[in-house]
């Protein structure tokens, strides 16, 4: 028991320490295809609001290291830290879908 409760603070760390207000401020340049409040008003471009923070920094996390491909996309998740997208992950998972 002692150990899964370590074990579940370990995995929701990142989370906690998450920063939902500088995520809104570095989706600045994502709103151009995203939307300005996660939701994309470009067919075939995904809403992200809503979004769990976990999906959402393991596909950032994808783009970025090169684990998935888009033309787009990974241009744009290249110059993400670690806290960059822990933060835009929190800032879309806030959001109402």
């Amino acid at each position: 028991m002692k150990y899964l409760a370590l074990a579940l603070l370990v995995t929701t760390l990142p989370a906690l320490a998450a920063d939902a207000e500088a995520g809104k401020a570095k989706a600045v340049v994502c709103a151009a295809c995203h939307g300005g409040e996660g939701k994309a008003m470009i067919p075939g471009y995904p809403h992200l609001a809503g979004q769990s923070a976990q999906y959402t920094a393991k596909q950032l996390r994808a783009f970025r290291d090169g684990q998935r491909q888009d033309p787009v996309m990974a241009p744009m998740a290249k110059p993400l830290s670690d806290a960059d997208i822990e933060n835009l992950a929190a800032w879309y998972a806030s959001l109402k879908p």
